[in-house]
Order: C-alpha cells, then sequence, then structure tokens
C-alpha cells in the first residue's frame, strides 16, 4: 500500500505565517476525516502546540553518539583527526573531542587502527507525542545551547506515520535544519509576504530547494493589492501561487491569543480548503 503524503511547510525568514499555515491547514484537513500527522521540526522554538493544543502522551529523550577515546590504548596516530569533517577531533599529544561538533558519524570509530574509540550517547533534547482531538502529534525541543539541531529533527520524523498525510512544520529560513525537514517530502509550501525582505528570503529558498528536485508552492500571506512583487517573481520563475491570504488585524488579534481562526474567520476554511486543492493538483 502507498503511504500517504507529506508535506511541508517552509518559509525564507521568519514571521511569514508558516506555522499559521501549517496549524490550519491540519485542523481542516482532519475536521474533513483525513488522517493527519502534525510533526513540528522547528525544535528550536516549538510554537505549533500553542494552537493545536495536544495532550502529551510521551516524552523520549533523543541523543546522539560521541567519541570517547580510551587513552591507554591510543597510539595517537592522528586518524581520527584527519577523518572527521567537522573538526569535532582535534590532535595534540592526544586527541581532543569537542561532543558539541560531533555529528555521531561514526568515522572516527571505523579508522581507528588500535579500537581506542568507543560511541556513548549524548542528550540533544526531547521528542514529544501525543493528540491533538483526531491530529497525531509530535515535536522536538532542542536543549538549550545545543549547537545543531538537525539530528533532533530526524528524530522527530522517525515518528511519521505512512497511513497519516504529514505536515512537517520546518524551522525558518534555508540552512541544514530546513534541509534536515523538507528532504524526502513529496511537496514543500513555501509561505512568504510581500515585502522586500520576504521577496529576498523567499529567492534564496528558492535557489536552495529547486536543485534538490523537489515540488514547490508559494503562498502569499498578509497580500497587499498594491504589491505584487512576489506574485511577479513567482509567474517569471514559473511558480504556482498556491493562495493569496489577505491582510487581516482580526487574524493577528486571535493568532495572539493561541487560537484557531475558523469560529472568527469562518472563510478560512474555504482558503484552506483552496490551499489543499492546489496542493493535491501538484502531488
Amino acid at each position: 500500500m502507498s503511504s500517504s503524503p507529506s508535506i511541508a511547510i517552509a518559509s525564507g525568514k521568519g514571521g511569514t505565517g508558516k506555522t499559521t499555515v501549517a496549524v490550519h491547514l491540519a485542523a481542516w484537513l482532519a475536521g474533513r476525516g483525513h488522517e493527519i500527522q502534525y510533526l513540528d521540526c522547528d525544535v528550536e522554538e516549538p510554537n505549533g502546540h500553542l494552537f493545536l493544543k495536544p495532550e502529551i502522551k510521551a516524552a523520549e529523550p533523543a541523543a546522539i553518539p560521541v567519541p570517547v577515546v580510551d587513552m591507554n590504548r591510543c597510539t595517537a596516530c592522528g586518524k581520527c583527526a584527519a577523518v572527521c569533517e567537522f573538526n569535532a577531533i582535534a590532535m595534540l599529544k592526544k586527541p581532543m573531542v569537542f561532543p558539541e561538533l560531533c555529528h555521531g558519524c561514526g568515522a572516527c570509530t571505523l579508522v581507528c587502527p588500535v579500537d581506542a574509540i568507543r560511541e556513548e550517547p549524548r542528550d540533544i533534547g526531547t521528542v514529544e507525542t501525543g493528540l491533538a482531538g483526531p491530529i497525531r502529534f509530535a515535536q522536538g525541543r532542542l536543549n538549550v545551547g545545543e549547537p545543531m539541531s538537525p539530528p533532533l529533527i530526524r528524530a522527530v520524523k522517525i515518528r511519521r506515520d505512512p497511513a497519516a498525510i504529514a505536515l512537517f512544520d520546518s524551522p525558518p529560513g534555508t540552512s541544514c535544519p530546513v534541509i534536515a525537514t523538507v528532504r524526502a517530502a513529496d511537496f514543500i509550501v513555501l509561505v512568504t509576504e510581500p515585502s522586500p525582505f520576504g521577496l529576498h528570503d523567499l529567492t534564496l529558498a528558492v535557489e536552495t530547494f529547486r536543485p534538490m528536485g523537489l515540488p514547490f508552492g508559494v503562498v502569499v500571506n498578509r497580500a497587499d493589492p498594491a504589491d505584487e512583487r512576489v506574485q511577479d517573481f513567482c509567474r517569471q520563475q514559473e511558480i504556482p501561487v498556491l493562495a493569496e491570504l489577505p491582510d487581516d488585524r482580526r487574524v493577528a488579534e486571535t493568532y495572539a491569543r493561541g487560537e484557531l481562526l475558523f469560529d472568527r474567520l469562518p472563510e478560512w476554511r474555504d482558503r484552506m480548503a483552496a490551499l489543499w486543492a492546489r496542493i493535491e493538483e501538484r502531488l
């Protein structure tokens, strides 16, 4: 049986309304009887829970394997430092390990000729799972001060149930955490805004995602009829505009209270229906 589609909701910059689109699309799909899984991959600052209000059923620590050197066996050959692409091992008289830089690839363990390196888990955060009504919910919480989020994002994505439509709420930007989130998604929804910063960062996002060969489309949030610079860019680049969500103070007021928009602005149900129809056309 083929799996249900996975949709990554991303943005070139923060504050465009990415989570607004993600949680409302999840709520609308669940309301239409679809089996939905919402996975908040913005592990440095997850906020989908503020709107979906899940009941967390489980919290599991996430860890990556980091090297520990047995100095009694080490011959100081330097092969471990030479193979490490991330400079997590420095060779002085003996190897010095910097756990915060380690990506857990295991290369140092493999190349050690005297088996002087073993791996031990280092906690980097927590994966929380639960239910928000009919929506299956998962999110990651990165430990404060932890420099690398992709391993935790992968730990969140492992919880993906192929039977459910998966919505990955991506971190903003175009760096490694975003790539870890959108990789292997069936479709990317890029949320942007009609501003110079929005267009600039949308351009960076397009330049990042297009070489990956993944299909994507754009949602223009806080759309302004007098400013169509984003729409003009999308036409030039042959990028589908999936939706234009109007600038409305009531949206900001409701969002600030941590509430979904459907009760106060019922027209948002139609907007999510139209957005999903356009996504389905391209899946």
